[in-house]
C-alpha cells in the first residue's frame, strides 16, 4: 500500500501567488471567440473580491540534518538547462545540499529516443552506486520505477507527476497544474489586446491536458468573447515535443498569425521556442514550472515573458529530502495545489503587477472551494 500523507509539512513562500479557475463559460474551441478590440474590452466578468495575503513561510525546522543522504535525480528529456521542469528539480536539490547540508547529487538525464530498459537501468545504476532517495523526474519513469523499486526495498524513491506506482518505498510527488493554469489563463486575458490567446502543448498527455484546460478556462472565465488556440507539438508516445524549439517557433508563430497575442507554453525546453516568436511578432508570453523571466537559458527573450505559471517542482523536491531527512513523509501534501502555495504564477519583470489583486482574488476562490478547475480540456 502506499503511505497515506497528511496536511503539508511546507511550502515555501512565492512571490505573488496566482489561482485557478471554475467552470469556463463554453464559448467553443480555436476560433470561435469574438475577438475583442482591446485588453481592457475583452474582460466581461467582474473581479472577484480582494484576498487576503496568503503566502506561507516554510516550515522546515532551521535544525534538520540530511548529511547522511545522497541523492540521486534521474531527469526527464531536457535535463539540468532545460529553463523549465527539470531545471525547477534541480533547483530543489540543489536547495538541499545548501541549507540541509546533503552530502552528494548525484544526476542523469534521459535521452528523447531511449526505451523504458534505459530508464530501468538508470533507475538500478543510481540504486547500486548507493544514492538513497532517488527522485525520478517525470511521468514517463512509471513503469520503469515500478520495476526497480520492489528490487531495492531500503532505498526510498520518490516520482514527481505520477501516483500509480503502488511500492511502500515510492512517494509521489504530484500538482494542481490545473489550478496555476487557470490563473494564468486570466492574466492572459487581461493582457490581450486582441481578445486572442494561444496555447502550446508539448506532447498530448492527460498530464500537459490538464494545462491546456486551467489555461483555457481561465480565460473563459474573465471573458465571454475570447479566442484560444490550441496545439500540441508531438502526440501521445513522441517524447519529442519537449525538446524541440523549432518546431514550437513554427507553431506558436502560427497561432500569432492567426491574431493571438499572448502564449502561454507547457512544453519544456521547447518553450524557448515559442518565447522567440514571440519576441520576432510583438506578443506576449507565459511561462511554465520555473520563473522563466529570471533564467539565463531564455534571457535575450526574457521581456517578453509576461509572468510564469509556477509548479513548485522545486518545493516538492526539497520537502521530499527535508522529510525524509525527519523520518516524516508522512507530513508531505497529497497534492502541491494553491492552498499549500505549490502552484502559482510570477510577478518578474513587472507586467502583472496591475492585475495581482485579481488575480489573487481568484486563487482565493479556488481555495475557497468557490471555484473548481476541472484538470481536462471542455469542449
Amino acid at each position: 500500500m502506499r503511505r497515506m500523507r497528511g496536511p503539508a509539512l511546507v511550502a515555501i513562500a512565492m512571490t505573488g501567488a496566482l489561482t485557478v479557475a471554475g467552470c469556463a463559460k463554453d464559448t467553443g474551441d480555436t476560433g470561435s471567440g469574438q475577438a475583442g478590440e482591446g485588453g481592457g474590452e475583452c474582460v466581461t466578468a467582474e473581479a472577484p473580491p480582494r484576498a487576503a495575503s496568503s503566502s506561507r513561510q516554510s516550515q522546515v525546522p532551521a535544525d534538520v540534518d540530511a548529511s547522511d543522504l545522497r541523492v540521486g535525480l534521474a531527469y526527464d528529456v531536457g535535463g539540468r538547462g532545460d529553463a523549465s521542469f527539470n531545471d525547477a528539480a534541480a533547483a530543489g536539490a540543489d536547495r538541499a545540499e545548501a541549507e540541509l547540508g546533503v552530502a552528494e547529487v548525484s544526476e542523469s538525464t534521459a535521452v528523447a529516443t531511449e526505451d523504458e530498459t534505459a530508464k530501468a537501468q538508470r533507475l538500478q545504476q543510481l540504486a547500486d552506486q548507493g544514492f538513497n532517495p532517488i527522485v525520478a523526474i517525470g511521468y514517463a519513469y512509471a513503469p520503469a520505477l515500478s520495476e526497480v523499486a520492489p528490487k531495492y526495498p531500503d532505498t526510498e524513491f520518490a516520482i514527481v507527476d505520477d501516483d500509480s506506482v503502488d511500492a511502500p518505498n515510492v512517494t509521489p510527488l504530484v500538482f494542481a497544474e490545473e489550478e496555476g493554469s487557470f490563473l494564468v489563463g486570466v492574466a492572459a486575458a487581461y493582457k490581450s489586446e486582441n481578445c486572442h490567446v494561444g496555447f502550446v502543448g508539448g506532447v498530448n498527455t492527460p498530464l500537459i491536458q490538464k494545462f491546456e484546460a486551467g489555461f483555457v478556462q481561465g480565460a473563459k472565465a474573465v471573458s465571454d468573447n475570447i479566442t484560444v488556440e490550441r496545439d500540441y507539438l508531438t502526440p501521445a508516445g513522441d517524447i519529442s515535443g519537449f525538446n524541440d524549439p523549432g518546431k514550437a517557433n513554427v507553431v506558436a508563430s502560427s497561432q500569432i498569425d492567426k491574431g493571438a497575442d499572448v502564449l502561454y507554453h507547457a512544453a519544456g525546453a521547447s518553450g524557448k521556442g515559442m518565447f522567440e516568436a514571440a519576441a520576432a511578432n510583438d506578443a506576449l508570453a507565459i511561462g511554465v514550472d520555473s520563473d522563466q523571466y529570471k533564467q539565463d537559458t531564455v534571457s535575450d527573450v526574457k521581456d517578453v515573458i509576461m509572468t510564469s505559471m509556477l509548479k513548485r517542482v522545486d518545493v516538492a523536491v526539497f520537502d521530499y529530502i527535508a522529510a525524509l531527512a525527519q523520518d516524516d513523509l508522512e507530513s508531505l501534501p497529497e497534492r502541491f495545489d494553491l492552498s499549500v502555495d505549490g502552484v502559482g504564477y510570477s510577478t518578474s519583470g513587472g507586467m502583472v503587477d496591475d492585475i495581482t489583486e485579481e488575480l489573487d482574488g481568484y486563487k482565493q476562490q479556488i481555495v475557497d472551494g468557490e471555484i473548481e478547475v476541472s484538470a481536462t480540456p471542455q469542449g
